[in-house]
């Protein structure tokens, strides 16, 4: 029986996939062939979606972006052996796209039924937990630290760091806690993971859990991502009936239960102690520090937060050893990153490279420059609170101490892409206006803050007294980020001055206009 591949992950729904696995399940009943029907996450390539795989004699073949039309003359065709058509992008991994990326923890995505057991351990799932269950917890915490794991949250804090002052903490109960509020704009790459890999992140939990001596882990995920809150659920389900959680973990005497929890869709709620706020049944506003989360964090006692991301990275640590991990990457920043391209991107989709890529690299040879056929003007990276980078950077590494020495954070790895036709002082005002939506209020810098900038932004587009409202911003910027009691209101001025250095120009039309005349 011939196995045919169709994603159900949320872009891939979005352009039709769904349809598509109706067409071709009845397609082929109509012609009385048997196929194996599979359902897996997305590779990535967002333009070829959604992109269908055949497995054959010679490996797997890729067919994209497929419509529920093209169903018929793939068949007559004969793409079932393989065969050619003019969606036929052959073998997947030898796809420019696919075959130029590093896949570390991407690796299974596209390739497997993301909540089979037996799938996932086919292609070297639970290989890390394994490894684990035969290690003393600072063992584990140690191969984590070798690694030079960061957190991917945003803040790249070093995840052994994290692990090790948990697991020297002293309590009655621990917890593991996973940041899936995925919230920066252009970032899509947790979903991609919850959807196409989900057991990737159980094992991680699972791995940081006998690490520290947690019992109890929860998924804080954002509601707009039904569709990985389903796929979760499923996989933490089966991983419970094969004894990979719950109670004496593989006959270890090692217990671990996993919840998933669905957040209100707040911003806020992606700062890890906002998010703790939300999971205890409160509304999501920031704690202040210290206590940290690792000491009194969720219900007071001591608990991981990391995000999907670092979780998902820990089993490969485990399985293939630290110096492997380590061996990917730069300076500080060891690994892979899942940089993910989107905006006015002709290639938009998932990057996992090994950290020190250029931007320049990520927009030309991976995104294929703009969709529009424009030059590209500014680049944002890392959501909604990073900086907008002009051409002349383009060439700066993908690197989190490169970054942060040119005023701008690599943040989740989500790049959005404007083209010659932006106005950044628009740009500007939406950072502002961003933070004045989203802003817990805790706090008057953020609270406060962001609505005077907003004003004196409008003051700048409308030519009022140019240069005493940018002296003025400037500074409403720096109390911003001295005052603020977390990064929401500590980073908004970040895209707002980046805007303002690099593109001076779109803070002056009235001026020029008035020159011209």
């Amino acid at each position: 029986m011939t196995r045919v591949f169709v994603p159900r992950d949320s872009a891939a729904l979005s352009v039709g996939a769904d349809e598509v696995a109706i067409a071709i399940a009845a397609e082929a009943k109509k012609r009385g062939l048997k196929i194996d029907l599979v359902r897996t996450g997305s590779r990535g390539l967002l333009w070829l979606e959604p992109l269908i795989e055949v497995e054959t004699p010679k490996g797997r073949i890729a067919y994209g972006p497929v419509q529920p039309e093209d169903v018929t003359s793939l068949f007559d065709a004969n793409f079932l052996s393989g065969a050619r058509h003019a969606l036929s992008h052959g073998h997947p991994d030898d796809i420019p796209y696919l075959k130029r990326q590093e896949r570390v923890t991407f690796a299974r995505i596209g390739v497997i039924d993301p909540v089979s057991i037996a799938d996932f351990t086919a292609h070297g799932g639970y290989e890390g937990l394994r490894k684990a269950l035969e290690m003393k917890p600072l063992e584990i915490v140690t191969a984590i630290t070798e690694s030079g794991l960061r957190g991917r949250g945003g803040a790249g804090f070093p995840a052994g760091i994290k692990w090790k002052t948990v697991h020297d903490a002293e309590a009655d109960q621990k917890y593991i806690c996973c940041n899936a509020d995925e919230g920066d704009s252009g970032t899509f790459a947790d979903r991609m993971l919850m959807e196409g890999d989900p057991l990737t992140l159980v094992e991680g939990m699972t791995i940081a859990a006998i690490a520290t001596g947690a019992t109890q882990g929860y998924i804080y995920v954002r509601s707009e991502y039904p569709h990985a809150i389903a796929t979760l659920k499923r996989a933490i389900a089966n991983a419970v009936e094969a004894n990979y959680l719950g109670n004496d973990i593989r006959g270890s005497g090692k217990s671990f239960w996993l919840t998933v929890r669905t957040g209100a869709g707040a911003y806020i709620c992606g700062e890890e102690t906002a998010m703790l706020e939300s999971l205890e049944g409160k509304r999501g506003m920031v704690r202040p520090k210290p206590p940290i989360p690792a000491l009194q964090g969720l219900f007071g006692k001591p608990t991981v937060i990391n995000n999907v991301l670092t979780f998902g990275a820990a089993p490969q640590v485990l399985a293939r050893g630290a110096q492997y991990y380590k061996d990917f990457g730069m300076g500080r920043s060891r690994g892979t990153q899942a940089f993910q391209l989107a905006g006015n991107i002709r290639h938009g989709g998932l990057v996992e490279k090994a950290f020190g890529i250029t931007l320049r690299e990520l927009i030309y040879d991976f995104g294929g420059g703009t969709q529009s056929g424009r030059p590209v003007r500014a680049v944002q990276v890392g959501g909604p609170l990073g900086s907008y980078l002009p051409e002349a950077q383009f060439d700066l590494p993908m690197d989190y101490e490169t970054f942060a020495a040119n005023a701008a954070m690599v943040g989740h790895g989500g790049i959005v892409v404007f083209d010659d036709t932006v106005d950044m002082a628009k740009q500007a005002r939406f950072a502002m206006e961003f933070c004045a939506i989203e802003s817990c209020g805790k706090c008057t810098p953020c609270r406060i803050g962001a609505i005077r900038g907003i004003e004196v932004i409008d003051r700048i587009i409308a030519g009022i007294e140019r240069d005493k409202n940018l002296l003025l911003l400037d500074d409403l910027c720096q109390t911003m980020v001295d005052g603020s009691l977390c990064a929401m209101g500590g980073l908004t001025p970040m895209p707002v001055q980046s805007a303002v250095k690099h593109f001076p120009g779109d803070f002056d039309r009235p001026a020029k206009l008035e020159a011209a005349e």
